[in-house]
């Protein structure tokens, strides 16, 4: 169904929800948007444990959950360490590879981490809280699961849904083992409503499929009245998938992501972006941002740096994320190196002998390929400690080292790294 006007919402949550763009469609907003005016609820969202890390395709579902828990009600974050075993078939080409029970907990404790920056945990009424399907879903017994609950699946309208159906449409396996994930996410909704009273799903649009079955268990085994509601999935305006870039995902663990290539991804935003990432991302007041995203020219620029800090200071502290406006503004304004830029060790008996500058572009991670790296380099794009490299034979050397004993490699005007012999 399609959301309601944002004035006609009586909850907070859902005007807020609204007004900035978060809602796709949902199953009876009316009478989900009464109780939520009516006081607190819980609701959930569930992320299974496929990297050790989530990555900024992610975000947009934290963010659902932050609005949440700011406007009174109880995030439940449900960590998927039962499913995580089975994979979600959901839009994917192929089969997820099976992860081990020790690689499912490893990543279940590096997500973890993420949370704690966006939710408040504790013991208060309206504290998130996190729970893992795997302490209902590990002990199921497969034919009492299948004598209670298969009853109530239609096969059907299982195939109908687009996140199967595009798949067999495509003529690509779809194995017995995935298309189960349905219902057990679907059981899930039915064991959060009996064990924490949660009355809401939500998730991106690829899950509608997913959320339904589980609002129409709940309701046909408890006779509850549940609610699902989905957000959509995004792209730039180009047509890139949130999060992706050359260098590969956006990670919003500092350990696989610097923070400074954390705030320099949402400063490359497209100028067509600004307006709707600020208000899916931030959380600034919504005039502010109507303001911002009129500004044009090299104005917007400015606009583009408030979206950066403004998210990293979300998933990083605002001390890392000043410090990242600073790094960039030294690097990019006042043309020095940046001490704070991204940097790694590289083998020094390669720069001893002299390395290739279009390898030392693909192995940084800066260029995806050597034929691109040679490529950027002819077309004048790449550089050394600032200065523009036009022969793609040109061989980085200990020669080029600088004052502070690094080599500063540049592909374009964004992306920099620093080499440091080791």
């Amino acid at each position: 169904m399609t959301a309601p006007a944002a004035q006609n919402f009586r909850s907070e949550f859902l005007r807020e929800l609204s007004a900035r763009g978060y809602i796709h469609q949902g199953t009876d907003l009316s009478a989900l948007d009464e109780k939520m005016a009516a006081g607190s609820i819980s609701a959930y969202i569930g992320f299974d444990a496929t990297a050790n890390s989530l990555h900024v395709g992610s975000l947009l579902q934290i963010m659902l959950l932050r609005w949440l828990q700011k406007t009174g009600h109880k995030p439940i974050v449900l960590m998927g360490g039962g499913t995580s075993k089975v994979g979600d078939p959901s839009f994917k080409d192929e089969a997820r590879k099976m992860l081990t029970l020790e690689d499912i907990q490893n990543n279940m404790d590096g997500i973890k981490q993420v949370f704690s920056k966006y939710l408040s945990f504790g013991e208060d009424r309206n504290d998130a809280v996190m729970v893992n399907n795997d302490d209902w879903l590990g002990n199921l017994n497969y034919l009492e699961f299948l004598r209670d609950y298969g009853i109530h699946f239609s096969v059907n309208r299982m195939l109908s849904f687009d996140s199967v159906k595009l798949r067999l449409d495509r003529e690509q396996s779809l194995s017995f083992l995935e298309f189960n994930y349905m219902i057990l996410q679907g059981y899930d909704f039915m064991e959060l409503n009996r064990r924490h009273d949660c009355l809401l799903q939500m998730g991106g649009s690829d899950q509608w499929g997913n959320i339904v079955n589980g609002v129409d268990l709940t309701r046909r085994v408890s006779q509850n009245e549940v609610f699902g509601l989905t957000s959509p999935l995004l792209t730039t305006s180009s047509g890139v998938k949130m999060g992706k870039t050359v260098g590969g995902a956006v990670w919003l663990n500092e350990d696989r992501c610097s923070v400074f290539d954390f705030w320099q991804y949402w400063r490359n935003t497209e100028d067509a972006d600004v307006g709707r990432f600020l208000r899916l991302f931030t959380e600034l007041p919504l005039d502010e941002i109507a303001r911002l995203e009129k500004l044009e020219g090299a104005e917007i620029n400015e606009a583009k740096k408030i979206l950066a800090t403004e998210v990293t200071k979300l998933a990083h502290g605002e001390a890392k994320a000043l410090e990242a406006q600073e790094t960039a503004r030294k690097a990019f304004e006042e043309r020095s190196l940046g001490a704070d830029l991204p940097s790694m060790d590289f083998d020094r008996s390669k720069l001893e002998e002299g390395q290739p500058f279009f390898v030392m572009l693909k192995e940084t991670g800066l260029c995806p390929s050597s034929s691109e790296a040679r490529k950027l380099i002819k077309g004048g794009g790449a550089r050394i400690n600032d200065e523009q490299v036009r022969e793609d034979n040109r061989v980085v050397t200990l020669a080029d080292l600088n004052a502070e004993g690094s080599i500063k490699l540049s592909a374009g005007k964004k992306r920099h790294m620093l080499v440091r012999p080791a």
